[in-house]
């Protein structure tokens, strides 16, 4: 919420993954109550890649920016993927962000399924 609220003012919209901490009906409230746009667990489809900015985009730049040669031990993996982390590109988060209507729009059209 902090990060949401700082990049994207009152402009954003939480995203379900129906992940079981997420589905839980104290978590749906806080959410309902705290986020500026929420779309609650009945009303958003279920594991669906095409809507997931991680799944579509985030998690490449992620990989991108790992330095692998670096990783030698759990402990070096770890430092690493919080220093990858830190170097993801704003405009690659912000890219995504912007796509996902025109994603949410498509699935629409094509009655929820994949949009390959």
């Amino acid at each position: 919420k902090k990060y949401g609220d700082k990049a994207f003012g009152n402009q954003w919209t939480f995203q379900q993954d129906n992940a079981p901490a997420h589905k839980d009906d104290l978590t749906q409230e806080w959410c309902k109550n705290n986020m500026p746009n929420f779309i609650d667990r009945p009303h958003w489809p279920a594991n669906s890649p095409d809507l997931n900015p991680l799944d579509y985009s985030i998690w490449d730049e992620f990989v991108q920016q790992m330095n692998w040669d670096k990783i030698k031990s759990k402990t070096t993996l770890m430092e690493e993927l919080k220093r990858a982390v830190k170097r993801i590109r704003i405009e690659i988060v912000l890219e995504s962000c912007a796509s996902w209507t025109n994603r949410l729009y498509r699935l629409s059209k094509n009655n929820g399924d994949y949009l390959h």
